[in-house]
């Protein structure tokens, strides 16, 4: 059985958005808005979990949160705005496999989810 995906992201819109793309992906989601929360969640799964973090969360750095999840051994997979050149960046040089923007998670979410589990990304 595949572990849960771990979901960061406290905008309850695109904390939405993105467990329901892990559903539809055939996976379950562990959804967190913080980042004690999220640092709970690391320590507690095993170590091939993956995470899909939001950049642009208000109560974490999600640089940070990108950082934690790599170092952690996880495979991390970004979201934030596409013209966001800069923070984009600082999330691939943290640890994250890929950085995608919100209108790619909307657009094509479960089959981006899929290729983050198959570790096709």
């Amino acid at each position: 059985m595949t572990p849960p995906v771990i979901v960061l992201a406290d905008d309850l819109m695109w904390a939405s958005r993105l467990r329901s793309a892990v559903d539809k992906a055939g996976f379950s989601a562990v959804a967190v808005a913080s980042a004690d929360k999220y640092q709970s969640a690391l320590r507690d799964l095993p170590e091939e979990v993956a995470v899909i973090v939001d950049l642009n969360g208000r109560s974490y750095d999600g640089v940070d949160a990108v950082l934690a999840a790599a170092e952690g051994g996880h495979h991390v997979l970004a979201v934030g705005q596409h013209e966001d050149l800069a923070l984009r960046r600082r999330a691939m040089d943290a640890g994250a496999l890929r950085v995608f923007s919100y209108n790619k998670l909307f657009n094509d979410g479960p089959s981006v989810v899929k290729r983050l589990i198959e570790g096709d990304l």
